[in-house]
């Protein structure tokens, strides 16, 4: 089966596809991607074999030309984790209104120019109750206008053996003359409870001390004159309760590379690190006390393994000349793999992806 992964950044989609193609024998080959953002496809080259793809580049130039979507490899399978920070509860919420809200519709004209079988896409869970439930509403008539049976839910990263609490709306359609089908969370969750861990190809990670490295270098430590700002509960117009040495790593963001507070981020003290996670100082360390102790970032190997992708993902990027703030980037925009291969699992094992 061909695939065509829209939005690629570094390739979620793709590598879930490519270790289910493994594990199953259900082969599904990329034949293209479209990716905008140059350090995303630098990354994406140094991990992938992509010789013979066809890179689209700007989808929104791509989509413009027919006689450019007609000479694409045929193909059965559509994905995309279109930009999400419109429709996010950390942006701005314009949703259709601004350009990245667009995005949605240069999926639909992909759609609407060749009618895949199938259709899998990821985007932010306020996408199901943005503008009041208008948005999800127009997403879904257009893929039933085009022909599909829809079908959506919320999945947690964390039920899928991943140590980070990632909420993801991920949506799946088929071609309506293909029958309907069930599809949700928990049937997905109990289907990825089945598989036998000895014959299958994901990572998994029990707790973020499972991706810690015990010695980094020092860059990643934070400072002694910014530890108090990222220890602290916030200012007089915003409160939250800042902690580090999380078990389970809050959401990674694409602007983690800008230092957030503890509320926000991932911290991680060498305490906790150095005991495998026995000792939390948090839990009897005053904040004074915790600004006076080792504590540091991650680094964006382990960003990318919270995200399901191989430890060596990010040398790979490194040795392409991809810098780490380019990579904090790509890991926080990134579908993780683990998700999506517990999605395509499930619909393949009950066949409603089919070859």
């Amino acid at each position: 089966m061909n695939h065509v992964e829209l939005f690629a950044g570094i390739g979620g989609f793709r590598r879930a596809m490519d270790l289910i193609s493994h594990d199953l024998g259900f082969l599904i080959q990329t034949v293209a991607y479209s990716e905008i953002d140059k350090n995303a496809i630098t990354s994406y080259n140094a991990n992938y074999n992509t010789n013979g793809e066809v890179a689209m580049g700007n989808i929104v130039e791509f989509v413009k030309d027919a006689r450019a979507m007609r000479a694409l490899p045929p193909y059965d399978l559509l994905s995309g984790g279109f930009p999400c920070q419109t429709f996010s509860m950390m942006g701005s919420q314009e949703g259709f209104e601004e350009e990245r809200g667009q995005m949605f519709f240069r999926i639909m004209d992909m759609i609407n120019a060749r009618h895949p079988r199938y259709v899998l896409l990821e985007n932010v869970k306020n996408l199901m109750r943005h503008d009041g439930g208008n948005t999800i509403a127009v997403i879904r008539k257009e893929l039933e206008d085009a022909g599909y049976i829809v079908k959506m839910d919320v999945f947690n990263s964390n039920n899928f053996g991943l140590p980070q609490k990632r909420n993801r709306a991920i949506i799946f359609a088929r071609r309506r003359n293909l029958g309907n089908f069930e599809f949700n969370a928990d049937l997905v969750r109990d289907a990825f409870a089945q598989i036998n861990k000895d014959h299958c190809s994901l990572n998994f990670y029990d707790s973020t001390i499972d991706v810690l490295d015990r010695e980094v270098e020092g860059k990643y430590y934070l400072s002694e004159k910014i530890k108090p700002t990222i220890l602290s509960n916030g200012s007089a117009g915003f409160k939250s309760k800042s902690e580090i040495d999380q078990a389970v790593a809050r959401p990674l963001t694409a602007s983690m590379h800008k230092m957030h507070r503890a509320c926000q981020d991932n911290y991680y003290s060498d305490l906790f690190i150095l005991s495998h996670g026995v000792e939390r100082p948090s839990e009897r360390m005053t904040k004074e006390e915790l600004a006076r102790i080792p504590i540091r970032k991650l680094t964006p190997k382990e960003a990318f393994m919270l995200q399901g992708f191989p430890n060596n993902f990010a040398n790979n990027a490194g040795r392409a000349k991809v810098a780490n703030g380019a990579m904090y980037k790509q890991a926080g925009n990134a579908v993780s793999v683990n998700t999506i291969y517990a999605v395509l699992y499930y619909l393949i094992t009950n066949r409603i992806i089919r070859e």
